[in-house]
């Protein structure tokens, strides 16, 4: 292919949710020989020489509309064998159809979540593929997709040996949203032993997370758990694989339908993982796996967990990795979407 054109909101491999775009970006670069970026924000110098980046922030919505539409008319002019890709954000794709598809340009969308609004309906009918993690991670049937993968830099967390330390040590990480399902996760612990410990990190980027946050720093009050359980601030990217080195196992409580990243880059790293969203079906065996509202099944798997001999979770740590590289390393997403656009070479 010889230019793809990759629509995105930022380019910063800081963000403390969106920072995951960037090796994404860089994986499909080395695919193409030109990759141009519209975004609403980008960091300068983070994508590969074949990288340009157009910036169509602006401080009113109709004027940023404009400005998307006119760097995407710029892009599509003289467009040949090349595709649009629209990421997560199913406004992109819908502002761009009107644009790309009388030229008969592939329109991707790519969209991993559980919820189907009328918004993302009507970007799975303007798109001429929809990609995403697996079949269920998209919530609603459709013939145009394609399930490719969660796109892990599986080099960016390099495998680190089971932690050598006295007692079970706990990880979850992302956005303090009710959908995470921290709660369940926080009153496990008294079930679980004594010796056990979590150590929430996140983000909390909206109103209702941060009074969610505050909710669970409550909890944590109610059943005792201080110096027992940190709700704690987001962790640079770049710091997430050393954390992971500190931990005996990442928990993910995310409800149905809404694949958690930080799952496959914790599996990347050989860290245990427990979940209890059902697409986890692939990567985690069932003893890693709980129902998602029983915080006693939750405990019943840490125990289970901590009991492991240290060969064990090292050998439990090496499949989850190797099954991250078969099926969702970023350059398998990469070629997942270039096939969805029908243009790989």
């Amino acid at each position: 292919m010889t230019k793809l054109v990759f629509i995105t909101q930022q380019v910063d491999p800081g963000h403390p949710a969106l920072a995951a775009t960037v090796p994404k970006i860089r994986a499909l670069a080395r695919q193409v020989d030109e990759v141009v970026v519209l975004a609403d924000g980008a960091v300068e110098g983070v994508l590969p020489a074949n990288c340009r980046v157009r910036a169509f922030r602006a401080s009113r919505k109709a004027l940023r509309g404009a400005r998307f539409e006119a760097a995407l008319t710029r892009e599509l002019i003289g467009l040949r064998g090349g595709a649009v890709v629209a990421h997560m954000c199913p406004i992109y794709a819908v502002l761009a159809a009107p644009l790309v598809r009388p030229l008969r340009i592939p329109l991707v969308l790519w969209f991993t979540h559980w919820r189907a609004s009328p918004l993302l309906r009507a970007a799975e009918r303007a798109s001429t593929a929809v990609a995403s993690v697996d079949e269920r991670s998209f919530p609603f049937p459709s013939k145009k997709l394609r399930a490719i993968g969660h796109g892990i830099d599986v080099e960016e967390f390099p495998c680190s040996p089971p932690r050598d330390g006295p007692g079970t040590r706990l990880l979850a990480l992302g956005r303090y949203s009710t959908a995470k399902g921290l709660d369940v996760t926080v009153a496990a612990l008294p079930l679980a032993g004594d010796d056990v410990e979590l150590h929430v990190h996140g983000p909390a980027l909206s109103h209702d997370e941060r009074a969610h946050r505050s909710e669970l720093e409550q909890l944590v009050v109610e059943l005792g758990l201080d110096g027992r359980v940190t709700i704690g601030d987001p962790i640079p990217r770049r710091d997430v694989p050393a954390l992971f080195a500190t931990a005996d196992a990442l928990v993910n409580n995310m409800r149905a339908g809404a694949p958690d990243k930080v799952v496959y880059e914790a599996a990347a790293s050989c860290l245990p993982v427990l979940a209890s969203n059902p697409i986890f079906d692939e990567l985690l065996d069932p003893a890693q796996r709980f129902t998602r509202w029983d915080a006693s099944a939750l405990a019943e798997r840490i125990r289970e967990l901590a009991a492991l001999s240290t060969d064990a979770r090292a050998a439990l740590g090496h499949r989850l990795r190797e099954r991250v590289e078969a099926g969702h390393s970023v350059q398998s997403w990469a070629r997942g979407i270039l096939d969805a656009a029908g243009s790989t070479e």
